[in-house]
């Protein structure tokens, strides 16, 4: 094909993209290009968008001007006002309405030819027949749970003897002025669990500093959220979302922070902090979504190479606290993973420990994270949080050291936990 040639596409719109998309560049791998199918496919092709909030608004923007006509997206949440700052998709007419049907009615108005379906639910709701349907799936979560659980489920789907079984995972992050972007081709790349480390929880506070000694407007904020509503109970349940509520927990933290000399206690800070809100900038937002939907473009017509590709770079970092900075880098995958490698992971645990200690041990560590883990040693079950029955059965254990348990140095144990049905962590005991 001559340089200035472009093959007749969909109209004069895609003009400036076709220049892209149907043109092999000095990147391109000409034995995996066809500019002339190029357009074809990508009209015919489905993608689904995960999230329809800060982060997902602009993705699905972005992917309809790159020229994917059939977007699926989900999201299980309806518009609140504090939206509108940078939901970018939302007007104030649009409060209290599903995310994911006015985001798809508002692009599909913008952008004619595209066809954009949505879904007012969590993504637990499907099984491996619906994600199986699609090409690429980009993720614009806030959540680290769902994340994990996409990303366990398209690395179970992987068959070698299914075609197209493996679904490209790209997924974009953002924190106040900082966001992360990466390419996970399931069990071919380091995948969202062998990453998991990156995302370790916030530290907690203890509940002493909380109740004797706040430093901090964050830690009486906490005390009213966690003593004074317990004490006083002014409403008979607490509604994170309700005005009237947060203004009862500002106010308290307020006083509270008078006492104590402690500045920065607000209403917006209450709020946030009580529903745990990530801070959210609608730069930061764009930029990352940027990114994403051009590893999505590079993957679909492969004028590019993208992220992910095996025993390249596939996360790209970016930061914009002080100036603008990014940076890409291979994440490597892991053997120990318990989603898509084959390994037990080393896990230090201390003789003397009870089975309660060491089910605490595996929510704060930063490479596990888990909420509600049922534990089985080689030869028995040791603590079950499902069904009740057993649970009631094997709850006694809980206050046994694991010793007394007869667990020994270099043991395997497996441990489940609701959130990921499909996956069993593999740990392997290594006593101090």
């Amino acid at each position: 094909m001559a340089p200035d040639e472009i093959p007749a596409a969909s109209g004069p719109r895609w003009q400036y993209l076709d220049r892209i998309r149907t043109r092999a560049g000095p990147f391109t791998n000409k034995e995996m290009f066809d500019g002339d199918a190029v357009v074809p496919f990508m009209d015919s092709m489905k993608i689904l968008v995960i999230g329809a909030g800060g982060l997902g608004c602009e993705i699905l923007k972005d992917l309809a001007l790159s020229g994917f006509k059939d977007i699926h997206v989900i999201d299980m949440d309806t518009i609140d006002i504090s939206n509108l700052n940078r939901q970018f998709l939302f007007r104030k007419a649009d409060v209290g309405s599903y995310k994911a049907e006015v985001a798809a009615r508002f692009v599909e108005n913008r952008v004619k030819g595209v066809k954009i379906t949505p879904h007012n639910c969590k993504i637990q709701d499907f099984d491996e027949d619906f994600y199986m349907q699609f090409q690429i799936i980009v993720c614009g979560l806030d959540s680290i749970e769902a994340r994990r659980w996409i990303n366990a489920t398209l690395v179970n789907m992987v068959d070698e003897d299914v075609d197209d079984s493996l679904k490209p995972l790209i997924d974009g992050g953002t924190e106040g002025f900082k966001g992360q972007s990466r390419v996970i081709l399931p069990t071919m790349t380091s995948c969202i669990e062998c990453q998991l480390d990156m995302h370790a929880p916030r530290a907690a506070v203890p509940l002493c500093t909380i109740a004797t000694i706040p430093r901090q407007p964050e830690h009486c904020i906490e005390w009213a959220h966690i003593i004074a509503w317990d004490r006083e109970k002014p409403f008979p349940l607490l509604d994170k979302d309700d005005p009237e509520h947060i203004t009862w927990l500002y106010q308290k933290a307020l006083e509270r922070a008078q006492e104590f000399n402690i500045p920065g206690v607000t209403y917006a800070r209450t709020q946030g902090v009580v529903k745990n809100i990530i801070p959210a900038i609608a730069s930061t937002n764009a930029i990352i979504a940027a990114s994403c939907c051009n590893e999505a473009l590079k993957i679909a017509s492969n004028c590019a190479p993208s992220l992910g590709i095996p025993d390249e770079n596939n996360y790209m970092m970016y930061s914009g606290n002080d100036s603008i900075y990014t940076y890409t880098f291979k994440h490597e995958k892991k053997d120990d993973c318990p989603v898509c490698g084959n390994l037990a992971r080393d896990l230090d645990v201390d003789g003397r420990w009870t089975l309660g200690e060491l089910v605490e041990a595996l929510g704060v560590r930063p490479d596990a994270q888990l909420k509600k883990p049922s534990i089985r040693s080689e030869k028995k079950t040791l603590y079950m949080q499902f069904p009740p029955s057993i649970e009631e059965q094997t709850r006694p254990n809980l206050g046994k050291s694991l010793v007394e348990l007869g667990l020994e140095d270099g043991e395997e144990i497996g441990v489940t936990d609701p959130a990921f049905a499909t996956v069993s962590f593999k740990f392997k005991l290594r006593f101090k």
